[in-house]
């Protein structure tokens, strides 16, 4: 059950089972001495140091209050909220973006992406622009206009970035991306459930 903090803040119970960590995630290895374990683990896993139930509470906080500005933004714009991941996707990579790799950030079949790019080129969010020296590749390029309007609805979260991070030094906030880096890059490998799932 949640309770309030002298904040005004919800504070939301430290994990374990009944919060969706099973103990697997959360469970002795992250109990005692704020989580600390000590040696190799049975599951062959590297100790982790730090609270794991709390991380994995502020995590899924973290995701649920940038999803809820992803939704909103959606709505705003009638867009599916997998469009938005799409345009995330073209914006975020580091050379131009293909329906191909499209594809493969999104994890969707090539008919699904084909109607993502067809809703999102309609709605006047991208455009499909032919290589020169390749008419057969196509590559996905962010609307100037779609991206004023991205910018404008998603900078409060830029503001809340900039806010949270003013109590930090610069080692620290390098720390923090750093851990953020290389979980983004653990939490790409892994496997989703098989489709007939």
């Amino acid at each position: 059950m949640d309770t309030e903090t002298s904040g005004g803040h919800r504070a939301r119970p430290q994990g374990g089972a009944a919060d969706g960590v099973p103990p697997a995630v959360g469970g002795p290895r992250a109990a005692a001495a704020g989580g600390a374990a000590e040696g190799a683990s049975a599951d062959g896993l590297p100790p982790f140091s730090g609270d794991l139930a709390a991380f994995a509470v502020q995590l899924r906080r973290m995701h649920g209050e940038v999803g809820r500005v992803i939704q909103q933004y959606a709505a705003r714009q009638n867009l599916h909220v997998t469009d938005v991941q799409a345009l995330a996707a073209i914006l975020d990579a580091p050379e131009p973006m293909t329906p191909t790799g499209l594809r493969a950030v999104l994890g969707l079949t090539s008919g699904a992406v084909t109607a993502c790019v067809d809703r999102l080129e309609r709605a006047g969010q991208v455009r499909r622009v032919r290589e020169d020296t390749d008419r057969r590749v196509v590559h996905l390029h962010y609307a100037a206009a779609a991206r004023t309007a991205a910018r404008t609805h998603f900078r409060p979260l830029a503001e809340a970035l900039i806010r949270s991070g003013a109590d930090f030094d610069e080692h620290e906030l390098t720390v923090v991306l750093r851990f953020l880096t290389a979980l983004n890059d653990a939490l790409a490998e892994v496997p989703g459930l098989p489709a007939d799932r």
